[in-house]
């Protein structure tokens, strides 16, 4: 396994974190306090190709493999979450259906659109009654003639009051349970969608999250994502597809929040010595840098295989479980290790800790992933 990156990538990589740390860090603070990513912001972030990220270079993307991506991702994760949602979503879940299960057609129908940040991109799967138990949809779709008329409600849909460009699960045939769920693509201007409440959040202030509202929604039949039928195989795919990218964008919070962590211990004076030469709080920081240290390994090694056309189903699940879990961890230690300070919105530290929680959540919480390992393993074994 080679990570190496080659000089493209190095490059790529270089700006995107100049641009970060230099103009994404310097509205952090506006950007919690105004719930809302500065139009300049997004309009930097298409100029450097971001929105691209996951999209063919023949329609316009960065055209990278996901070791690359996940490169990119980390210096991404560096900063405010909420920015980070933004373009992870979009992406992510958010374009991958389209790039790895759209027909030529529709790959040049959207995808140079979606690669140039002109139309945003979110990922319609879950509902009330459908959260971990994703099979449980009551969102239908029933053909008339030349289109689907869909008929449901999906909620926390990220993205969903900037996004054009929604992948819908909806059931085709309830007879034929996960089997009779099929993927779709659909604009925000197609007759009878509308977006509905806005979710009030504990944080990724900057994303917002949201109801879509389907009502007799039209949908042309040459929107079908696929094949009919295989849109519950698709949204695994989807997801198992996104789990590095997420990892790798968690991998940069991390390293971020040890980076100030270290600077504070090294600054901070208690008992006429920096807090850094107590062993306490040394030994937090040693744990934050081996934890980060291997998700690093596990991040990149996952990507590798990811490009290499490998079978990376557990070792995914694992990698978005470790990643979220890690996060949490390293986000309460850089609490811990500030002390008040760390608990005051003033500061970042705090703003992490939120945003760490709902990893462990989206996209298939921690315990989604522990299923899924487990039944890969079960494979692999034998029954």
């Amino acid at each position: 396994m080679d990570f190496q990156l080659d000089e493209e990538i190095e490059l790529l990589k270089r700006n995107v974190r100049d641009f970060v740390q230099a103009e994404v860090e310097a509205v952090a603070k506006q950007i919690e306090e105004e719930d809302k990513i500065p139009e300049h912001i997004v309009e930097m972030s298409k100029e450097l190709g971001l929105f691209g990220l996951s999209i063919p270079e023949e329609y316009g993307g960065l055209g990278i493999g996901m070791v690359g991506k996940c490169a990119l991702y980390e210096e991404i994760g560096a900063t405010h979450n909420g920015f980070t949602t933004l373009i992870g979503a979009h992406t992510g879940i958010g374009t991958v259906g389209i790039v790895e299960m759209g027909n030529e057609e529709q790959k040049k129908k959207y995808l140079p659109a979606m690669a140039r940040g002109e139309k945003i991109g979110a990922f319609a799967l879950t509902e009330p009654s459908a959260g971990s138990n994703a099979t449980n949809l009551k969102t239908t779709a029933i053909k008339k003639g030349e289109k689907y008329i869909l008929n449901g409600t999906k909620h926390y849909i990220t993205n969903a009051t900037v996004a054009d460009v929604f992948t819908v699960m909806a059931v085709t045939d309830a007879s034929k349970g996960s089997k009779g769920i099929t993927s779709f693509i659909v604009e925000k201007d197609f007759p009878g969608f509308r977006v509905g409440a806005v979710e009030k959040k504990m944080g990724l202030k900057g994303s917002h999250s949201a109801e879509i509202i389907l009502e007799d929604c039209e949908v042309p039949a040459e929107n079908i994502l696929g094949e009919e039928g295989q849109g519950y195989v698709n949204a695994l795919k989807i997801l198992a597809n996104g789990r590095a990218g997420l990892a790798a964008r968690n991998l940069g919070s991390c390293q971020k929040l040890l980076d100030l962590s270290v600077q504070y211990a090294k600054e901070r004076i208690q008992f006429d010595v920096p807090i850094i030469e107590h062993q306490a709080v040394a030994h937090m920081l040693a744990e934050m840098a081996m934890e980060i240290e291997a998700l690093r390994s596990f991040t990149y090694r996952v990507a590798w295989m990811v490009d290499q056309g490998m079978k990376v189903v557990k070792e995914a699940a694992m990698l978005k479980l470790y990643g979220s879990e890690v996060y949490n961890r390293v986000a309460d230690k850089a609490v811990q290790i500030h002390g008040g300070i760390g608990y005051i919105s003033d500061y970042p530290i705090e703003r992490f800790y939120r945003d760490a929680r709902i990893t462990r959540i989206y996209e298939g919480t921690s315990e989604i992933q522990k299923n899924i390992i487990a039944r890969q393993l079960q494979k692999e074994y034998g029954q």
